[in-house]
């Protein structure tokens, strides 16, 4: 449970399916994880993106383990407080789900749902804005069957409330949809407003602007419908960062061609996965061949300028940085082997490079490498596997959400 809620935050379930089976497969226990090496949780990890959230899992089963005398804390503080890397959100999966406590949580499936239900379309990501859905989806949790009702909500807002073509007709709480029933109004059919609230505009006094409603600077949009809400807050585009890279080969290594690969360090972006010796750059143009020489030369000793070669350029994009790769490669032909390399420092084979705790970044650039290199069979690479483009359908026998909606005392009669 916990493994898998830390792996699919912003992460699709398609993606997450091998990862986690494989991860589970290795490590059944928290006994198990906990006694693995960083190295380990690092290669299972390779490609899933954000790779802190492995290290602060096996931190966590290590605290739980060594610390907490091997019992997992049951409540959502306590999860939040104990274990390092559980935020609010994983607290509260958790804790609803596997220990049956009465507590909510709100994702982005759960905040696209409450925003439509009640028409909220201010910042979703503002502290108060957020503050709110996190009380509003305290309300609604259902203390009989909590991790139901969490999974529900969240199910809902995956394959029926989504994003671009939500499917109100289907959904099971269109009829109490705020945000339904302003398309409804608008609509030159409709004669009169449906019944009950008042409108979202009447909501703000008349001394000021609702902090929960459309800003006045971007009013309702027709054509948007019920996708009017949430608004997307404005975000930053990530800062852009250059770098170049060398794949330094030896092909006449034992056991056949050997790529050097350095680790980068214990902490920060990409902590402790290992990639291609690399240098930051600037991103005014000049020729980066004399850095990127003298950083090959700290693991592996003297080298031929003249035959480091440019092969390309890739651009990968992080959570928050745009990184942008000159690629280059050097053979060592003349030289001995180098059968050893100085701590921090391997020398791997195509193979190994392959299951390595090495960034989608490092696969790419080693894709450059290949494409130049002669007589390597280069196949169509398989796309990576997305969400299936149709969304399930309620059941004809899913019970509907609305006693949720009731105020308790009138769905207790």
């Amino acid at each position: 449970m916990w493994v898998s809620e830390v792996m699919l935050q912003q992460t699709q379930v398609a993606t997450v399916i091998n990862y986690y089976t494989r991860w589970m497969q290795k490590w059944p226990t928290l006994q198990d994880l906990a006694s693995a090496s960083l190295e380990e949780v690092n290669q299972l990890w390779a490609g899933l993106g954000y790779y802190s959230r492995g290290r602060r899992l096996q931190e966590g089963a290590q605290k739980v383990v060594g610390e907490l005398e091997g019992h997992m804390p049951r409540t959502a503080e306590a999860l939040q407080k104990l274990l390092p890397g559980v935020g609010r959100y994983t607290a509260g999966a958790i804790a609803s789900i596997a220990f049956d406590q009465a507590t909510a949580v709100v994702d982005g499936n759960v905040m696209r749902v409450l925003c439509r239900v009640r028409a909220i379309g201010a910042d979703p990501s503002s502290n108060f804005v957020s503050q709110q859905l996190w009380s509003l989806a305290q309300q609604l949790v259902d203390p009989a069957r909590p991790g139901d009702f969490n999974q529900a909500a969240m199910e809902l807002g995956a394959t029926v409330c989504t994003p671009q073509r939500p499917l109100c007709s289907s959904c099971p709480v269109h009829s109490l949809c705020r945000a339904h029933q302003r398309v409804t109004r608008e609509q030159p059919s409709a004669s009169q407003s449906p019944p009950g609230g008042p409108d979202v505009e009447e909501c703000a006094p008349n001394t000021g602007q609702c902090r929960l409603c459309l800003p006045h600077t971007e009013p309702w949009n027709c054509t948007l419908g019920v996708t009017n809400f949430p608004r997307k807050p404005s975000r930053r585009p990530p800062r852009e960062e250059h770098s170049a890279t060398c794949v330094l080969e030896q092909p006449r290594a034992p056991g056949g061609t050997r790529l050097l690969l350095v680790q980068r360090p214990h902490s920060g972006l990409l902590a402790g996965l290992w990639e291609f010796p690399s240098v930051t750059v600037a991103p005014s143009g000049q020729h980066p061949s004399k850095a990127l020489l003298q950083e090959l030369q700290t693991w592996a000793g003297p080298l031929p300028a003249t035959r480091l070669q440019h092969l390309g350029e890739v651009v990968h994009t992080f959570s928050h940085i745009k990184l942008t790769y000159q690629v280059f490669s050097l053979t060592l032909e003349e030289q001995n082997p180098v059968t050893t390399a100085p701590p921090g420092a391997r020398w791997l084979t195509r193979e190994e490079f392959q299951s390595a705790a090495v960034s989608t970044a490092m696969k790419k650039v080693f894709r450059v490498y290949e494409a130049h290199q002669p007589g390597i069979f280069r196949g169509s690479r398989n796309s990576q596997v997305s969400a299936p483009s149709s969304c399930k359908k309620p059941s004809r026998g899913q019970q509907v959400l609305d006693n949720y909606f009731q105020p308790l005392n009138s769905a207790a009669q």
